[in-house]
């Protein structure tokens, strides 16, 4: 009986191990180098920008909303409770992007026009995907890095489709691409 008995604890210990690696946040690498994050801005009713949509005021832009401003909140918990205090945070200068990074409170949110939204001019998609993946090639990523941006933005940039306020885990290869590690659901 005792042989089965230790037979059992070494089998629920080697299976444990797997399980217990499965259960660490995707968003921990974060903190061992060469990864980055891309959030989507959080829950800002509607779809595109008003006609008479300025860059610069945000009277003229979709906003977050409540439940936006409480999404952005828990994004950053979500970082604060593995461990990331303080990130190097990326914003697009839209307003909901903003008010995004600066909601999650990780850090400074810096403007990155890199960043914008080419919804309203796809003329401006390769450029603007070059000028990112440019940019990525010469970041340090010794620490947690954040960029908050827009839908076409990621999908354009990694092909991965986000709800308003999900993130995506990448890690870059050195060769240019920025192969997919996770996403994480918003809630």
């Amino acid at each position: 009986m005792c042989g089965r008995l230790a037979l059992l604890v070494c089998l629920l210990v080697l299976v444990a191990r797997p399980l217990g690696a499965e259960m660490r946040s995707p968003l921990t690498v974060l903190s061992e180098g060469g990864h980055f994050a891309m959030v989507r801005h959080a829950l800002a009713p509607g779809g595109g920008d008003p006609k008479e949509f300025t860059l610069g005021d945000c009277s003229t832009q979709r906003n977050l909303n409540d439940v936006g401003r409480a999404q952005a909140r828990r994004i950053g918990d979500a970082f604060r409770a593995i461990g990331i205090t303080q990130a190097r945070v990326f914003t697009s200068q839209w307003c909901r992007c903003r008010d995004t990074a600066e909601g999650m409170a990780l850090g400074p949110a810096v403007e990155l026009p890199a960043l914008n939204s080419y919804h309203r001019e796809p003329n401006q998609k390769d450029s603007r995907l070059a000028g990112i993946r440019a940019w990525l090639a010469e970041q340090p990523l010794d620490r947690p890095t954040i960029l908050v941006t827009h839908y076409t933005v990621i999908s354009g940039l990694v092909g991965v489709a986000l709800r308003p306020g999900e993130i995506v885990i990448l890690r870059r290869d050195g060769n240019g691409r920025f192969p997919v590690v996770a996403t994480v659901a918003a809630e």
